[in-house]
């Protein structure tokens, strides 16, 4: 599931760096948000690739 939110956020970041400055920085934000997430998943032990 957080790949899943982490691809789709990567996607949206990509189309959103050429495309928009106004959603480019709510896209930003969100990845920021979800690299934070899988790199507390790895400090926990947890396997971030598995739900």
């Amino acid at each position: 599931m957080l790949t899943i939110i982490a691809v789709i956020l990567v996607v949206m970041w990509l189309l959103g760096t050429g495309t928009a400055y106004t959603a480019g920085g709510l896209i930003h934000i969100l990845l920021v948000i979800a690299i934070v997430m899988v790199l507390l998943r790895v400090i926990q032990g947890r396997n971030p690739l598995r739900g």
